[in-house]
């Protein structure tokens, strides 16, 4: 009854149904370790966050580039205040309010944006306290500079003057007229009455839409692999079926030549 299984249809489907498989595992086996590596690597960057406050500081050029292994750091450099912005729509403890940002002007020329604190409600730049004048050296945590539609990170346009949406070099370099570091720093302690800013987790560190993302697409890989051997063996019992009445003579010759339905 299962002669027809060494016909050439059948090689073929079998050689098909012999290769699906496998790939459908492999391609599931490796989403789900992309979900894994995300998982351990928001588990490593949050741990980061945590001991990276009890170590050290180090020199600012020491940990640049900003990267996964550096982000949330403890950096210290030293300069002079300059231009003071305002980044409206900023969050801390579940309230809303605004980041007071001062670029800080190194010796190398180059300015390294600081937020030196938060403060609730609407952005004010009369509200904001005045920087330090003179000579200083500041302490904080090193970040990457953020992406506009990223992490909540607004993309709004058209802000008012000595405002701005996004704490990264592309933005602020329009904003000043002196070279900006590709980073920035949140200090360990708020000047003149604001709130601390906290460190964040590396960006591609966290259990984003990315990540349960790949979650979705190892189930998907493993029902296609499931749907493949239901639809082979589906196959196989109508055959073998058809096989059965054509041998009681249940089906007219000239039909009983022609090969089943594949579904």
């Amino acid at each position: 009854m299962y002669r027809f299984l060494l016909t050439p249809r059948w090689w073929g489907i079998n050689v098909f149904v012999l290769l699906a498989i496998p790939f459908c595992i492999f391609m599931g086996s490796w989403q789900l370790s992309r979900f894994e590596a995300r998982v351990e690597a928001h588990r490593t960057a949050d741990e980061q966050v945590v001991t990276a406050r009890t170590e050290a500081a180090r020199p600012l050029a020491d940990l640049l580039p900003v990267d996964q292994a550096t982000s949330g750091k403890r950096a210290t450099v030293s300069g002079r205040y300059a231009k003071q912005l305002l980044v409206p729509d900023r969050q801390l403890d579940g309230r809303a309010g605004y980041y007071v940002l001062t670029l800080l002007r190194t010796d190398s020329g180059k300015a390294l944006p600081v937020v030196r604190g938060w403060l609730p409600g609407k952005a004010d730049a009369a509200e904001a306290p005045a920087p330090p004048t003179g000579e200083v050296t500041v302490t904080g945590a090193l970040q990457a500079s953020e992406t506009p539609g990223d992490n909540g990170v607004s993309a709004q346009g058209g802000l008012p003057s000595g405002q701005t949406a996004a704490i990264s070099a592309a933005s602020l370099v329009n904003l000043v007229p002196y070279p900006v570091y590709d980073a920035w720093i949140t200090l360990d302690k708020a000047d003149a009455g604001m709130t601390a800013v906290p460190a964040t987790a590396p960006d591609n560190s966290g259990l984003d839409l990315k990540a349960f993302q790949n979650l979705g697409y190892t189930g998907e890989w493993f029902v296609f692999a499931g749907f493949v051997v239901f639809m082979w063996f589906r196959l196989l019992r109508r055959e073998a079926e058809f096989a059965r009445d054509a041998g009681l003579g249940l089906i007219p010759e000239d039909e009983a030549q022609q090969p089943t339905a594949t579904v």
